[in-house]
């Protein structure tokens, strides 16, 4: 569910029937020695306990430094953040090191895109499971934590954790450290899980077992998942929602069938369009979206897909080069879907683009 920005962020407390996790006009900048990197501009949406919100784009849109600020990892002296975060009614800009620390684990976690980059070489898997209980349950014992983390790794299917328990990263495959890594995530029972491209450079069958077994942990323990991935198919599996970010900004939002089904931004129209189709011609050549994502140091003005974008021409005058489009519904469109662009029928032109692009095939 994507929200407008709120005046007073911190007016409400957390209850059971509101979103847990609101994110309210974030804006997040890196100060560089070439300049101010607006990573993330204007961002806002919410996810329920229980739901799935999928995060899609291309390198650099904003995904993981969008998720990345609502656990808080982010260095606070080399980043500026503005906006509200809030994560189960407590407000996550501003929080100081010691209270973002209990947050994180208990009521936020986040699965990396590389196991085996995010574990630790020299520590046993069970113990960097184990350490990550104890840092949350400071009166159990070693062996109590030791307990927990052969439970977890059963709990996300790795065979014999009694013994695997005892095993460096480097001795697991790379679906099992993505299982640890869920295992570690998830040891805490926190309400907010993110999922930074958990299945990349793993096969197509590990990648199926991956998704189920999120699928099977958010159904046992409530817990709501924002899915940050560049594979609309995955999506597909996942999604209850669709968030589309290009240059920092949100461009499209809506539920999984909606953005899958009937997209109205041209940015995920290539998206979709860069697909192959198993049943598609074998003739027919993939549509890839022309160019590379701007600069972030320099981002363009008006829409920022507009340098890009094969409809400007659709637009009367410049406005798609001055302007900067609002998030909302295009006409006749329900009220939660919504898109960044200035096409005033958006399904009337996609439409005749499709026309003539099966023409020239």
């Amino acid at each position: 569910m994507l929200t407008e920005p709120s005046t007073d962020p911190t007016a409400k407390e957390w209850t059971s029937d509101e979103p847990f996790l609101v994110v309210d006009d974030l804006t997040v900048k890196f100060p560089t020695a070439d300049g101010l990197v607006q990573a993330v501009t204007g961002l806002s949406y919410q996810v329920e306990l229980g739901k799935t919100l999928g995060i899609v784009g291309e390198s650099g849109s904003g995904k993981s430094v969008s998720s990345m600020a609502v656990v808080g990892l982010h260095d606070p002296k080399r980043t500026r953040m503005t906006g509200s975060i809030r994560v189960g009614g407590t407000e996550v800009i501003g929080l100081s090191e010691n209270k973002m620390r209990r947050l994180r684990g208990n009521d936020a976690a986040m699965i990396f895109q590389d196991a085996l980059a995010a574990l630790h070489p020299f520590y046993r898997v069970g113990s960097q499971i184990a350490e990550a209980y104890l840092s949350h349950h400071p009166s159990a014992t070693k062996r109590e934590a030791h307990q927990k983390a052969v439970s977890m790794l059963d709990r996300v299917g790795i065979p014999q954790p009694d013994q695997r328990v005892r095993d460096f990263p480097h001795q697991f495959s790379g679906g099992m450290r993505q299982r640890a890594m869920i295992a570690m995530a998830l040891v805490n029972d926190p309400k907010l899980l993110f999922a930074d491209e958990p299945t990349t450079a793993l096969d197509v069958t590990v990648q199926a077992q991956i998704l189920d077994l999120l699928q099977e942990l958010q159904r046992d323990f409530g817990s709501a998942i924002v899915f940050i991935t560049h594979d609309l198919g995955v999506i597909a599996e996942m999604a209850d929602d669709v968030l589309v970010m290009y240059a920092g900004r949100a461009v499209e939002y809506g539920t999984c069938k909606e953005i899958l089904t009937r997209p109205r931004m041209p940015y995920t129209w290539g998206l979709l369009e860069s697909i192959p189709e198993v049943e598609s011609d074998p003739t027919q050549r993939l549509l890839p979206i022309p160019g590379t994502p701007p600069s972030l140091l320099l981002p363009p003005s008006g829409c920022p897909f507009h340098p890009r974008c094969r409809f400007t021409g659709e637009v009367p005058g410049d406005l798609c080069e001055r302007e900067l489009p609002e998030l909302e519904p295009a006409t006749g469109d329900r009220a939660e879907h919504l898109k960044r662009c200035h096409l005033r029928n958006p399904a009337e032109t996609l439409d005749r683009a499709t026309a003539l692009a099966a023409g020239e095939g």
